[in-house]
């Protein structure tokens, strides 16, 4: 579905509708919720099996706890408080505008439109659309080209679950992405790279929509002086493998101690041999997604190595292109002006950065655009309040990785470089409504000793408001 005016009409339906019910119940709401929660239960299995087709190898476990989990968590979270956030708000009111009352009325954006990677195609197209629909919008979803069937599959699940002016499903290539990314939405989500996010904001520009961007960057691991270095290296290499490394918010460096980089290298052949055990043959290992992500791969280690750093390989399997099958690999003494240092990596290859002082450390990542995550392993509470306050992140887990993703209570989101915008929870209701602030003046007030002719009386009354107001 490439035709621009094709895109448009779908736009145009689900707007005339959205304009039928501007403000839909809470009934309806949560019908459509519940509604979305049967279609992930009832697919659980084919969609599990639809997205491994896709990567060629994606154990089901981690479908299952990393996309469809909290994809239903998500849907749980917002039937449980989805009547309260659509309630209007008490805001204060100035003294000087006393008996008038402050309000703030949710309301939905109208239709909002939602870009979806390859990385994790059900959960980052469910997570908004969770967030999207309890706000009482209608949405369009764009699902990746470089995971066809799933995307496929989604969209005729979607079809059958939902009318076609509620929720609408768009496949196709970059070309449709950039038709769809163009079209005046009330509201655009998109989470991809950087560049692709700097597309899509100046697409987004000409209709003067707003966005939310969920974009990357280099996230860091540091591994503070008093970690648990053992915990902390399990805990790093679990948030980098899981599929396998093609998550946005997956470790992209460790900064440590100089001293412990050697126990860390240990440490973590022993921690890989444990999460995968008989690399070569595990069928819980995933694949990368594509033979050009493999080819990248491989090409950020080359040159690296050609610079001089040095490969660790954690594991004895071989890389088998065929099954796009890249085992993880340490890398240390890395240039800085190598490609792996400046570009998000978005596979298993791990740098180690070592450091003499964790000002040095911090330094480090403050010198950098601000990352989507920021990892600290560390126990001491003033080292901890340290990295937080001298840092700028979209979000941080202390002593664990990945973890903040999954909270309802806290925004997800980047900042700078890393995106802007979040959503999840109230943060998401918040994002796809506009609080519209409503003052209310009272019958009986003193606004009209403030109306022109301007006299001694106005002259008094606003030299009170200067001095206490």
């Amino acid at each position: 579905m490439a035709d621009t005016a094709a895109l448009n009409a779908l736009l145009d339906r689900l707007r005339a509708a959205q304009a039928r019910d501007p403000l839909p119940s809470w009934r309806t709401r949560a019908d459509r919720l519940r509604r979305l929660a049967r279609m992930l239960r009832e697919q659980r299995t084919a969609f599990a099996e639809a997205i491994g087709a896709d990567f060629g190898q994606r154990p089901v476990e981690e479908t299952e706890l990393l996309e469809l989990f909290p994809s239903l968590s998500a849907v749980r979270h917002a039937l449980r408080h989805g009547h309260r956030w659509m309630r209007p708000r008490h805001a204060p009111t100035g003294l000087a505008f006393l008996p008038g009352r402050n309000r703030l009325l949710p309301q939905p954006r109208g239709v909002v439109g939602i870009v979806v990677p390859w990385n994790y195609p059900l959960f980052l197209a469910v997570g908004p659309l969770v967030d999207a629909l309890v706000a009482g919008n209608r949405a369009m979803v764009k699902m990746s080209e470089y995971t066809p069937r799933f995307s496929a599959l989604f969209a005729e699940q979607v079809a059958r679950s939902f009318a076609d002016d509620e929720v609408v499903v768009v496949t196709g290539d970059a070309a449709v992405a950039q038709a769809f990314t163009a079209l005046p939405f009330d509201h655009l989500l998109f989470t991809g790279s950087t560049a692709v996010g700097h597309q899509v904001m100046r697409a987004a520009s000409a209709n003067l929509t707003p966005v939310t961007l969920e974009l990357g960057g280099k996230s860091p691991a540091i591994v503070g002086p008093g970690a648990d270095l053992a915990q902390a290296v399990e805990r790093i290499l679990v948030g980098k493998l899981v599929n396998a490394g093609q998550t946005c918010i997956a470790p992209d460096y460790v900064l440590l101690p100089r001293a412990r980089v050697e126990d860390f290298v240990a440490a973590a052949r022993a921690a890989t041999a444990r999460l995968y055990p008989d690399l070569a043959r595990n069928r819980q290992y995933a694949s990368l997604v594509s033979e050009r992500h493999f080819a990248r791969m491989v090409q950020l280690r080359e040159e690296a190595a050609a610079a001089g750093a040095r490969v660790e390989a954690l594991g004895a399997a071989s890389e088998d292109p065929a099954r796009r099958l890249f085992p993880p690999q340490l890398l240390l003494d890395v240039p800085q002006d190598a490609a792996v240092m400046r570009e998000e990596i978005f596979g298993p290859l791990l740098p180690l950065v070592a450091y003499d002082t964790l000002e040095q450390a911090i330094g480090y990542v403050a010198a950098r655009p601000h990352p989507l995550a920021l990892y600290l392993f560390e126990r001491d509470r003033a080292a901890i309040e340290r990295v937080l306050q001298a840092t700028q992140a979209g979000g941080v887990t202390l002593n664990d990785t990945l973890y903040h993703i999954a909270q309802h209570g806290l925004p997800f989101g980047g900042v700078g470089a890393s995106g802007m915008g979040g959503y999840h929870g109230k943060a998401g209701f918040d994002t796809f409504s506009h609080i519209k602030p409503v003052f209310a003046q009272s019958r009986w007030n003193g606004a009209g000793l403030l109306r022109p002719p301007y006299g001694p009386r106005f002259r008094r009354m606003l030299e009170l408001l200067l001095r206490h107001g």
